[in-house]
């Protein structure tokens, strides 16, 4: 059989031709056409001002603490329920992460996001909201709540490029955002992300440090430290061709999800991550609570019909490097983690190929 990934790379067709001409230009480095093609795509397709290819989605939150100015012993709030990635970046920055617990959507609760505001004795400088899985957090609400106590709103849509809220893109609401192109997210570049803004003197602040922070003179002349960050032209032509299948992508994730929903509608035990009202989330990867049956022990049974499945992401808060850290909880997510799982969602599939993930768990659930 063949393995069936969680969410494996799916070529549009056009990545040769278009690394074809990077070589034949000989621009393979970070500067080049396809690049500023790729940072327009974006720009076209989630209507924001401007955007800026890096390296990865994390430089893109650590670019975004550093043009919003915050630094050491800053308070960072955050998603407890996602990946490291989405906080890593504050560590960086030497400011301290304050986690916020999720609540029914699966995504951070603004009712827990006003009570650490309300109760932390020094005010946070910034948000980092993760749109978890694809689906898009309760951002109304989550954006009324910053604009009123002056925190910076920055969205951590690594896995949510293509979702949206009241038709507008996930990673606009905020002050920045950013996406992810990392080898198993809906769209890749093998590695890569995004950030974007409205705000063009933050972006091209962003852009001078990406590109080690070089001042405008022939020397390398340096005032301040930067990074080396940039996309180079080779990775922005494969963006350009996933870019122009981003919205098969959502819609053959969105058809994987509701094949497996069909299929597992007459167990009681298992439910879906929900979307809320008025959003259309990207479905990159399908994920399921159990109510009884053991994680663990679908994913050893998976596994022998060579199928790839996995946790939910363990919250931060429980992780050994923030034993320390200030969480506001209240058991939602660790409930999650203890019961949910991440199933095969591979756009390149035939639905027919699911059919081997649905049996071992019909089978262990009925």
């Amino acid at each position: 059989m063949n393995k069936l990934f969680l969410s494996p790379p799916h070529m549009s067709g056009k990545e040769q031709q278009y690394i074809a001409e990077v070589f034949e230009s000989n621009y393979i480095a970070p500067v080049g056409a396809f690049v500023n093609r790729f940072e327009s795509s974006i720009e076209e397709y989630t209507g924001t001002s401007h955007a800026l290819a890096l390296s990865s989605a994390t430089a893109g939150l650590h670019l975004a603490l550093r043009v919003l100015g915050i630094g050491k012993d800053d308070m960072v709030l955050a998603s407890t329920f996602t990946f490291i990635g989405s906080v890593s970046a504050i560590l960086y920055q030497g400011a301290i992460p304050i986690f916020i617990d999720s609540d029914e959507s699966w995504n951070l609760s603004p009712l827990l996001l006003k009570k650490a505001i309300q109760e932390l004795e020094t005010k946070p400088k910034a948000l980092i909201l993760t749109h978890l899985y694809g689906q898009m957090s309760k951002i109304d609400e989550i954006v009324a709540i910053c604009k009123e106590n002056d925190i910076f709103l920055i969205e951590d849509s690594a896995e949510s490029l293509g979702a949206s809220y009241n038709n507008q893109q996930s990673g606009t609401f905020g002050d920045l955002g950013v996406y992810s192109f990392n080898g198993n997210k809906i769209l890749t570049t093998s590695g890569g992300g995004v950030l974007v803004s409205d705000n063009k003197t933050w972006i091209e602040k962003a852009k001078f440090l990406s590109t080690q922070a070089k001042e405008p003179f022939l020397h390398y002349e340096h005032k301040e430290y930067g990074y080396n960050y940039r996309m180079s032209n080779v990775l922005s032509a494969i963006g350009v061709a996933q870019m122009e299948v981003l919205n098969d992508r959502v819609k053959r994730k969105r058809e994987i999800f509701d094949f497996y929903k069909e299929q597992f509608k007459d167990i009681e035990e298992i439910t879906f991550m929900p979307e809320i009202k008025n959003a259309h989330g990207n479905r990159w990867l399908t994920t399921i609570l159990f109510a009884k049956t053991d994680p663990l022990i679908v994913v050893e049974a998976l596994a022998k019909v060579n199928a790839e499945s996995r946790p939910l992401w363990k919250p931060m808060h429980m992780q050994e490097l923030f034993k320390d850290a200030q969480s506001f909880l209240d058991g939602t997510s660790e409930e999650y983690f203890k019961k949910g799982l991440c199933l095969p969602s591979p756009t390149s599939c035939d639905l027919s190929e699911l059919i081997r993930v649905v049996k071992v768990i019909k089978e262990l659930c009925c």
